[in-house]
């Protein structure tokens, strides 16, 4: 990228608010971005608010969603770090799932029917860098081409194509996009600018809305570092409508001390009850890069992980009680993500290594509760190089929450990916009906499987055989690193069908092989195995 390029869509939106709330950057999303846009104003009529919490690092999902129906092959492959059986959080009408035990907040929100768990999402061939792998889930591209907008970004682009020009306006005077954070994410980067602003931290949140700053330094610096605060503050347009909107609030419900999440999503909470008509918020909180000292010896209960899984379930048990006691909980979903997971098997120093597939939590008292997906199949002697198979990609998540949440036309949504992309979007069954329309839920496979192999296990190759119910159906072949190796099947049905289609595996090493089928709301992962 050239310096001036840099420059120009960097700087802006960093400068707009540099300290804003508490001690976090609150960053006011450029306007700029497509998809801020689009949530603003344009053809969509929507009061809804999307709340993002990324997890930095690559969070372990085998100890944070636990698959207990297969405890012994889940504690053979990392017993270093493995939670206890007995200890797991268990989740009304759920067998064989639980949750990490530092997660009881998350737990009580599944149990009101207000949280939804997305087994094993990911993207074909994984990349396991966290910063390229950051950009695939930011872009929602695929991991072999490079995108320099956010999947927000080009849908607020779509919705707003001139902006930042004419902004804000009477008809769109608040920020499009807000993050708390010191660096504009490329979530909402949109072809030119980004298209959100920034709130540094809490503090500078809180310095903003009493009209307070920091002190400077009694220097000749201090005096140019005072004259540059001067000029960006005459520079922040939203600057007045967000003091407004925080200052319509006065009471709150409590949230948890020395907990940076819970500080950050207070100040959404405050905002978006307070009239901000801002459509998304990008929050974060890092630290779940554990390859060394995940959990204590003696209790591997207790530790680093447990320690940052109990911080982001209580920031966010605390975030949907205000917004209940607030009386905006309607309006707004939350959802987690993370740039990848970690490997099955744990490592030589109590901790884990960059995987591939991991769950997601939506939250809200409009998702459709409960888990989506089945337990991730675990191999039976587990290798450093195991990975957990996809069940769910994570653009489908991200076109979900477009068509459903914030009701965009699914053919719109389509076109906000890349063409190899978008074909194969499903819409998940994530929001209850009073969102936009009903959703559609996935068929009922009780007793009679949609997708098997003969022979099995297989020496060179073997026949897939599989049942569509009619419409796109897809069938691709992943090995356990994460990587996709071939798509044997893609197509329309008019009706119902059997079929089959053969899986070419020679030359292809002795091991487990997963065979991924999506057909519309539905997929599920089917193991094969090639023995000599």
């Amino acid at each position: 990228m050239k310096r001036r390029d840099f420059l120009f869509n960097s700087i802006p939106a960093a400068a707009l608010l540099p300290e804003l709330i508490d001690g976090y950057s609150v960053k006011a999303l450029n306007p700029l971005s497509p998809l801020v846009q689009a949530l603003m104003q344009g053809n969509t009529v929507t009061d809804h608010v999307l709340v993002l919490i990324q997890l930095f690092g690559g969070n372990d999902g085998l100890n944070t969603v636990i698959p207990f129906a297969d405890y012994s092959r889940y504690y053979n492959a990392r017993a270093n770090v493995a939670i206890p059986e007995n200890r797991i959080l268990r989740l009304q009408g759920v067998s064989g799932t639980g949750l990490h035990p530092a997660m009881t907040g998350m737990q009580t929100l599944f149990n009101e029917g207000k949280l939804r768990i997305i087994q094993s999402v990911g993207y074909p061939q994984p990349n396991f860098s966290h910063f390229r792998s950051t950009d695939i889930w930011m872009s929602a591209s695929n991991s072999n081409q490079e995108v320099y907008s956010g999947w927000a970004g080009r849908y607020l682009n779509y919705e707003f194509p001139n902006y930042p020009n004419g902004y804000p306006n009477a008809n769109a005077p608040h920020p499009l996009a807000i993050q708390i954070g010191s660096s504009t994410s490329l979530t909402t980067q949109g072809p030119v600018v980004n298209m959100g602003i920034s709130i540094t931290n809490p503090t500078s949140f809180y310095n903003l809305i009493t009209g307070s700053t920091d002190p400077v330094p009694n220097t000749r610096y201090g005096e140019e570092l005072k004259y540059i605060r001067t000029v960006v503050r005459q520079t922040q347009k939203y600057a007045d409508v967000i003091k407004t909107a925080a200052n319509n609030v006065t009471t709150q419900g409590t949230y948890p001390s020395g907990n940076s999440l819970a500080d950050q999503l207070k100040i959404v909470a405050r905002l978006i009850k307070g009239g901000l008509q801002t459509r998304i918020y990008i929050v974060s909180i890092g630290g779940f890069d554990t390859h060394s000292v995940q959990v204590n010896t003696t209790d591997t209960t207790t530790g680093i992980h447990a320690n940052l899984l109990k911080l982001v379930s209580d920031a966010i048990k605390a975030f949907q009680d205000d917004l209940k006691g607030l009386g905006i909980e309607d309006r707004v979903v939350g959802m987690t993500f993370s740039e990848f997971g970690r490997r099955v098997k744990s490592n030589s120093s109590i901790g884990t290594d960059h995987g591939a597939a991991a769950p997601m939590f939506l939250f809200g008292a409009n998702i459709e509760p409960g888990i989506l997906g089945d337990n991730p199949t675990l191999p039976a002697n587990a290798t450093v190089n195991d990975n957990l198979p996809m069940q769910y990609d994570f653009r489908s998540v991200y076109a979900t929450v477009l068509e459903k949440w914030f009701c965009l036309d699914k053919n719109t949504v389509g076109s906000l990916f890349p063409p190899n992309i978008n074909t194969q979007l499903q819409t998940l069954p994530l929001f209850k009906n009073v969102s936009c329309s009903s959703t559609p839920q996935p068929p009922s496979t009780s007793g009679d499987k949609v997708i098997w192999n003969y022979p099995q296990p297989f020496t060179q190759n073997t026949e897939i055989f599989f049942k569509t119910q009619g419409g796109h159906t897809l069938i691709q072949i992943f090995d356990t690193m994460g990587r996709l190796l071939a798509t044997p099947l893609e197509k329309d049905y008019t009706a119902p069908a059997t079929g089959r289609v053969t899986f070419y595996a020679e030359g292809l090493p002795t091991g487990i092989y997963y065979a991924r089928f999506q057909n519309g709301a539905f997929q599920t992962v089917w193991p094969m195995m090639k023995v000599r």
